[in-house]
């Protein structure tokens, strides 16, 4: 995978997790759309992507070169990455290096969600399948 040899190269450790994109998918939206009732989660069609928290403006967030610039300056630990239409989950470990550009959304030419969120769920990137929506960076409490 293009992704893990990417991120390897830059010093990050990076695992494969099995089973897990659910599991993660939930916490996501536990934790970042916890204050949507499941009305307004069908209206903005959550469960289709998660990142509609912040196209429908629901969840406010930076946008398109301040998400970019914020990721890359937010102070990093250790992180998972997970994909809407993909079982592959990552958790990246010394990732102080990791930089916007490192997120790749493209396999077997088929363009993917890409969903990057801190270990402890304090802050998540995304990064869109649409050329025009995001990427998107929200972090709790403005930390």
């Amino acid at each position: 995978m293009e992704q893990i040899d990417l991120l390897k190269a830059k010093g990050i450790i990076v695992t494969e997790l099995k089973n897990k994109r659910n599991e993660l998918r939930k916490q996501w939206e536990e934790t970042f759309a916890k204050h949507l009732s499941k009305s307004q989660k069908r209206k903005i069609y959550l469960h289709q992507h998660l990142w509609h928290i912040f196209s429908y403006n629901k969840l406010s967030c930076l946008e398109e070169q301040k998400a970019r610039d914020a990721f890359n300056k937010t102070k990093k630990d250790a992180c998972y990455i997970f994909y809407q239409d993909n079982e592959y989950v990552l958790l990246l470990v010394n990732i102080t290096r990791l930089k916007s550009e490192d997120i790749i959304n493209k396999f077997d030419d088929y363009i993917n969600d890409v969903y990057v969120v801190d270990k402890n769920f304090l802050w998540t990137y995304v990064h869109t399948h649409e050329y025009f929506c995001g990427p998107y960076f929200y972090q709790q409490n403005g930390e």
